[in-house]
């Protein structure tokens, strides 16, 4: 793996070291341990999209007909009657996210059955978080109805980039207007906060396009924005062949998109938070940010400080106090198994006191740029010492991208476009693994 690759740290192990051993009866026993009212978040996984944009590397299929959909929600409400029966209600929910694919291809009817069912085997908080991942060439009036009859809170867009040329070598024409209709729309309906995914890197991208792109994104006003990288991983996801490799800009131009987009958002009165999110001063993510409680989990960086994250759907990714478990990819084999009346658990990883410990170390670098020698000690004893040590030793190379501030171990602003490849010096899997990852800028 060359050094300008790394993990994108949204978990810790990351997944590509997930294994069999973790099983849907190892699930079961943490499911069982989850303790009376504990706070949980909850991940829903839709796995299908009408149209197969070429730069995703979801877990997704694209499909024409709704029969496939509406299978797949039979059996997401039999996983979730078979997980609600496990924890019993113990739990508290505070935040639950529909991701895909592309959640709003369910039907206002298959929502509300599917948040009946989540509402009927689990406790919601009264201020509980109900974000959901929007395509805004799915939506009509009916499901944006029906968005907030479900009791929404947070809505994600995709946009990726405004410009034609771009927008038609990936394969996702969206207009302008037709975004701003459907964030009119949920405004409109009491929606409070609005976030605006968009990416640099893409095919025929250039400095011009992207600042033009960030321009109509900033007249929405959205309470937060995502700027992403574009992964080109077509090994990983191979419909990603039918992009253009030759018109993808190249590591140099990459950065500066990325710096030109950024320096766009912050000028505009948004404070930057973490590697790649943006967020207005007065929203919970901003604040989040300034208390130093921003935590970052499978959907990016988030204020959400619960322990535990319950996912459903094929290839879900759960997080338990004693591990990660994930869903069984193939969306088939995992109807088939939850029809069976056993969890669709696949692989994960059960925690050893290192890794939670290095995993404190990468999200706080990930999250603040810096983690406290002194709050390591505190959390983890003894052990945090041998980290404590490697962080010394990072922080001595000849140019280093760590550095020494008292009690703080620091990454420089001029470094802080790489963190991941900084994280990724203490994870021990990472030099140990055959998994290949995306670019780190």
């Amino acid at each position: 793996m060359s050094a300008d690759t790394a993990p994108r740290y949204t978990s810790y192990p990351t997944a590509p070291h997930f294994h069999s051993d973790v099983d849907g009866a190892t699930v079961e026993g943490w499911l069982a341990a989850i303790g009376e009212g504990e706070r949980l978040s909850l991940y829903v996984h839709v796995p299908f999209c009408d149209r197969l944009c070429w730069f995703c590397a979801c877990h997704t299929k694209q499909t024409l007909r709704y029969e496939p959909v509406a299978e797949f929600v039979a059996a997401l409400m039999a996983e979730i009657e078979l997980v609600g029966r496990l924890t019993d209600k113990r739990g508290k929910v505070a935040a639950l996210h529909f991701g895909g694919g592309s959640p709003t291809m369910l039907k206002p009817e298959h929502l509300h059955q599917v948040m009946g069912a989540l509402r009927g085997h689990f406790d919601f908080l009264p201020d509980a978080e109900i974000s959901v991942e929007i395509d805004p060439n799915d939506i009509d009036e009916a499901k944006l109805d029906a968005l907030a009859e479900v009791g929404l809170t947070r809505a994600s867009l995709g946009i990726q980039d405004f410009d034609p040329q771009v927008q038609k070598a990936i394969n996702r024409e969206q207009s302008f207007a037709d975004t701003k209709w459907v964030v009119d729309g949920l405004r409109a309906r009491g929606v409070r906060s609005v976030n605006l995914d968009v990416l640099y890197g893409l095919p025929h991208q250039t400095q011009e396009s992207v600042a033009a792109t960030m321009a109509q994104v900033l007249s929405l006003r959205p309470d937060r924005i995502a700027l992403f990288g574009y992964a080109h991983v077509p090994w990983f996801k191979k419909h990603q062949t039918m992009i253009d490799e030759a018109a993808l800009p190249g590591a140099d131009e990459r950065l500066i998109q990325s710096q030109v987009a950024a320096r766009i958002v912050a000028e505009a009165g948004y404070d930057i938070i973490g590697l790649d999110h943006f967020a207005l001063p007065t929203d919970t993510l901003a604040k989040a940010a300034r208390a130093g409680k921003l935590r970052r989990n499978f959907q990016g960086y988030t204020d959400d400080l619960c322990e535990t994250l319950i996912g459903f759907g094929p290839s879900s990714v759960s997080r338990y106090r004693q591990g990660h478990a994930q869903n069984i990819p193939a969306t088939g084999e995992y109807q088939r198994q939850v029809r069976a009346g056993t969890l669709p658990t696949a692989r994960g990883i059960v925690f050893t006191d290192e890794d939670r410990l290095r995993g404190w170390v990468i999200e706080k670098l990930m999250c603040d740029f810096s983690f406290s020698g002194r709050q390591a000690l505190e959390l983890f004893g003894a052990a945090a010492r041998k980290v404590l040590a490697e962080a010394a030793v990072v922080s001595q190379d000849e140019a280093p991208m760590l550095v020494r501030e008292g009690d703080l171990f620091v990454v420089p602003e001029q470094h802080r476009v790489l963190v991941r490849v900084v994280a990724a010096r203490f994870d021990p899997y990472f030099s140990k693994g055959t998994a290949r990852h995306s670019a780190a800028v």
